[in-house]
């Protein structure tokens, strides 16, 4: 079976958590890949170089044989449809409704949670915490995340599911804004959190930006 070759387009921050969503996603499928990086602090993402590749102008981009695609969790999915188990790692539950729960976590971590990713946005992981305490808007939606963890995870679960899959990753990185940054968080919730931070292919993302 010939193996295909990827370019992945990041931040060059490495701080981006969707470009780290499809990079985890990529090492997790054990397969090739060039990593290049984008300036987005110099607008590297709005130059006619970059735009040819990104509908969106913004990272990450996977480029596959000359097929251009934005967007994390849809690059996610195409890889998944692309190389799918068993002969490459699953990256997304195999039950229907498991998947399209990963999906819908993956979709809300997204699109919700303005507030906290204002106030606690990823430097805060990779770089430099802040001591600024959250807003009281802030502190509803971590209420609101906390209150969706534990819907979601028994007591002393540290995956979503029987098995990993991306929305672990995704899921754990809303709450890490918080654990990380020293922010009050349920003991389960942190330790679920921390459990993912560890995974490999999470730490050898974190060990680019170092």
């Amino acid at each position: 079976m010939t193996t295909p070759s990827f370019t992945l387009y990041v931040d060059s921050n490495y701080d981006s958590p969707y470009a780290m969503s499809v990079f985890v996603t990529l090492v997790e499928k054990d397969v090739s890949y060039d990593l290049k990086t984008v300036n987005l602090n110099q607008s590297a993402h709005h130059q006619p170089d970059y735009v040819a590749l990104s509908l969106t102008h913004r990272v990450p981009t996977l480029v596959h044989n000359g097929f251009h695609l934005n967007e994390s969790s849809a690059i996610a999915e195409y890889l998944e449809e692309l190389l799918p188990p068993p002969d490459y790692a699953a990256v997304y539950p195999t039950d229907r409704q498991q998947r399209a729960i990963a999906r819908q976590i993956q979709a809300w971590m997204r699109s919700d949670f303005l507030t906290i990713r204002e106030e606690r946005p990823t430097t805060v992981i990779f770089s430099e915490p802040t001591d600024i305490p959250l807003s009281d808007a802030a502190r509803a939606e971590a209420n609101r995340l906390f209150e969706a963890g534990d819907r979601l995870l028994s007591s002393d679960s540290l995956n979503l599911f029987d098995d990993w899959c991306i929305a672990d990753t995704d899921l754990a990185l809303m709450i890490n804004r918080l654990v990380l940054n020293g922010d009050e968080v349920p003991e389960s919730l942190a330790a679920y959190a921390q459990h993912q931070w560890k995974r490999p292919s999470v730490q050898q993302w974190i060990q680019f930006g170092k």
